[in-house]
C-alpha cells in the first residue's frame, strides 16, 4: 500500500486518537488538540492539516498556515511530526513536499519553518529539500 498524504477534511476518532499519540513525540509542553480543536483547523481555507498514512495506518501529520502581508503570501509549515515507528519511511519528506506543492498552488512567495537543533534527522531532511538556513532573530512574546 505504501505511504499516502491528504489533507484532514473530517475530524474523526481515528485522527483525534492520532494526534493523542504523535503530539506527545513532538511536544512534551503541549496537550494534542481535542476534536473540536481539529475541527477548527481542518474547517478554515488559512491552513491545511496533512496527514501521512503508511499502509493504511495514520502515522504522521503536517500543518502548513497560509497569510497575506503587505509584501506577498506566505506559508509556514508547522508541526511536522512522524510517528518514531514510521520514521525513516520517507513521510517527513513526503509530507514537506506535499506541502510546498500546496504553497505554490497558492501563489506563495516562499515557505518558512523552524525546527530544534536537537531534532537533527528533521534538519537535515530540511537542507537536502532546498530549505535555507535564514539568519534572523525570532522572538517570542508568551501570552500564556
Amino acid at each position: 500500500m505504501g505511504v499516502e498524504i491528504v489533507p484532514a477534511e473530517v475530524v474523526t476518532d481515528e485522527l483525534v486518537e492520532a494526534f493523542a499519540r504523535l503530539i506527545p513525540q513532538l511536544s512534551s509542553a503541549s496537550p494534542p488538540p481535542t476534536a473540536d480543536e481539529l475541527a477548527e483547523i481542518v474547517a478554515t481555507t488559512d491552513s491545511v492539516l496533512f496527514v501521512a498514512r503508511l499502509d493504511g495506518r495514520l502515522v504522521g501529520a503536517l500543518t502548513i498556515a497560509f497569510y497575506r502581508i503587505p509584501t506577498g503570501l506566505k506559508a509556514w509549515i508547522e508541526d511536522v511530526v512522524v510517528d518514531a515507528d514510521a520514521r525513516g519511511s520517507g513521510i517527513g519528506e513526503a509530507l514537506n513536499e506535499v506541502a510546498i506543492d500546496e504553497a505554490r498552488r497558492r501563489g506563495a512567495k516562499n515557505v518558512s519553518l523552524t525546527s530544534r537543533p536537537s531534532r537533527e534527522a528533521a534538519n537535515r531532511l530540511y537542507r537536502r529539500m532546498g530549505f535555507e538556513k535564514y539568519e534572523t532573530n525570532l522572538y517570542r512574546y508568551q501570552l500564556e
